[in-house]
């Protein structure tokens, strides 16, 4: 029998990385399906940093704010 955690809250650093996670991709991808080229090695280092940067900032804000 499995035993269930508490549910995850908005003060957890790894519930807010994720979730921040989560919406940058999404909005890289809306974005994505708007242009009409494919990726170059600029526009792949900007989709990385514009996952990561915003991750570590939510991360680093909740593990000292929250």
């Amino acid at each position: 029998m499995t035993t269930n955690g508490p549910p995850p809250q908005w003060t957890n650093p790894e519930y807010v990385a994720t979730v921040i996670g989560v919406l940058a991709t999404g909005a890289l991808v809306f974005y994505s399906s708007l242009t009409q080229s494919g990726p170059t090695v600029d526009e792949i280092i900007f989709v990385v940093l514009a996952i990561t940067i915003p991750v570590t900032i939510a991360y680093e804000l909740t593990r000292r704010f929250g």
